[in-house]
């Protein structure tokens, strides 16, 4: 754990000096977002769904031609669910996506795997995209509660659900 946190403060200090020093031509992006526990097995976020300290997640850049692992870097979230990843470099030929690796959550463990499971977000690592900050936003990632929540059932249907699907 000690020597994650090492890497993450070095890598973090290679990255603000890159970014402060930009005429040596280094790229460096901040990839962040948030685990949490899908506690009514929604695959999306509730209000009910809790966010999780301590799990790991990790970055993989595959090459587009023939997805060869170009990079990889891990991280743990904080008390928040929230992780940063230091990226150095431009990964604009590489396919890049944050995977769930462990839960910290016993009885939320599941890693969703189906065809409308997510269990990765895309994340785009280049400065030629339009994007003027470094920061690069992932969507939210859920382990799967083992049983949703009692309170599941009132909170889709605030929502507009209903076990049949939308309410009109």
């Amino acid at each position: 754990m000690a020597a994650t946190r090492t890497i993450t403060v070095l890598a973090s200090a290679l990255c603000l000096f890159s970014l402060l020093g930009s005429t040596y031509g280094s790229d460096c992006f901040f990839v962040e977002g948030r685990v949490y526990c899908d506690t009514c097995r929604t695959q999306f976020v509730t209000r009910v769904s809790e966010y999780m300290p301590g799990a790991r997640v990790k970055l993989e850049c595959r090459n587009r031609e023939g997805g060869d692992l170009t990079y990889s870097l891990e991280g743990v979230t904080d008390e928040s669910g929230m992780y940063s990843l230091p990226v150095d470099g431009d990964h604009s030929a590489d396919i890049c996506e944050v995977i769930l690796v462990k839960s910290s959550k016993p009885g939320c463990e599941e890693i969703g795997n189906g065809p409308f499971l997510r269990n990765s977000a895309r994340i785009s690592l280049t400065s030629d995209n339009g994007m003027a900050t470094p920061i690069r936003e992932a969507n939210p990632l859920g382990f799967l509660a083992k049983l949703p929540y009692s309170v599941c059932a009132d909170v889709l249907r605030e929502l507009g659900i209903t076990p049949q699907g939308l309410i009109d």
